[in-house]
């Protein structure tokens, strides 16, 4: 497992931060939106839809209304990130009542509802932080991986307190800390970087905390569709990693709330 994690991640990683970094406007927009209908892919059988061909129609047709953002000129727009905050006000609430709750959102329509205000405003978040010319982009991503590796091993040094151990019964408030001590780390390093100054630097920190808190809630709310679902992986697209929602999960929640707080700093 081991071997085939390092493999997949050779090859995985210089693709996607070519995309990222080395594509702008439209072939961006076209690169963020492939692994986004990948995702959406996997949210299907999330949701319960397991005929292909059923699948395969309710990603095409997720493809055409990215198309028609795109036409319409919404993919730089901030009311898609709006539609984010309700969402995830929803999905918090959900994962926190997880499962007395799970009536409210258990149909397949419901779930598939969901994926919607989760992966096409994450979608318009990747592209509002890319126009920037991309430096912002680079520090959302920093800060779910740093979030991420500040969350894992603090919590597997001190953790005690489980944070939502219905959805997540590995993830601990001592894992949370570590990962906002990380990210606060890093804004500070980012403000003096970017020249930020006092309040600057006060914002970016309060966004950081913010967002770093966000996504946290973004890998749970995967967490719990899958425990749901009773799977272990949203797919074995990425051999070793599971699939593309795997490794995406707290991005979903995290990119789109950070171009919306942050774009005044922009």
């Amino acid at each position: 497992m081991l071997r085939q994690r390092i493999l997949t991640a050779a090859w995985l990683a210089p693709l996607m931060l070519a995309g990222l970094f080395g594509l702008a406007g439209g072939a961006f927009a076209a690169f963020t939106g492939v692994v986004v209908l990948l995702a959406a892919w996997e949210w299907t059988n999330l949701a319960g839809v397991t005929v292909a061909g059923r699948r395969l129609s309710l990603v095409a047709g997720l493809a055409l209304l990215m198309a028609l953002l795109w036409w319409l000129g919404a993919v730089l727009a901030t009311w898609p990130l709006w539609v984010a905050v309700a969402g995830w006000a929803i999905n918090l609430y959900w994962v926190v009542q997880y499962p007395a709750k799970s009536d409210q959102w258990g149909s397949t329509a419901a779930r598939l509802a969901m994926g919607l205000w989760v992966l096409l405003p994450a979608w318009v978040g990747f592209n509002v932080l890319r126009d920037t010319g991309g430096i912002w982009l680079l520090y959302v991503l920093l800060l779910v991986w740093g979030a991420d590796i500040g969350a894992y091993f603090c919590g597997r040094t001190w953790g005690r307190r489980k944070l939502a151990p219905a959805v997540s019964p590995g993830k601990s408030w001592e894992g949370v800390a570590g990962g906002a001590a990380v990210t606060l780390l890093l804004a500070l390093m980012f403000s003096v970087w970017q020249e930020l100054g006092v309040a600057g630097g006060l914002g970016l920190v309060v966004v950081t905390a913010v967002v770093t808190l966000v996504s946290v809630l973004g890998d749970l709310l995967e967490s719990m569709l899958k425990r749901f679902r009773g799977i272990k992986d949203s797919s074995n697209l990425l051999p070793g990693h599971g699939g593309v929602l795997d490794r995406i999960d707290s991005l979903t929640a995290a990119v789109p709330l950070f171009a919306l707080l942050s774009f005044g700093m922009l």
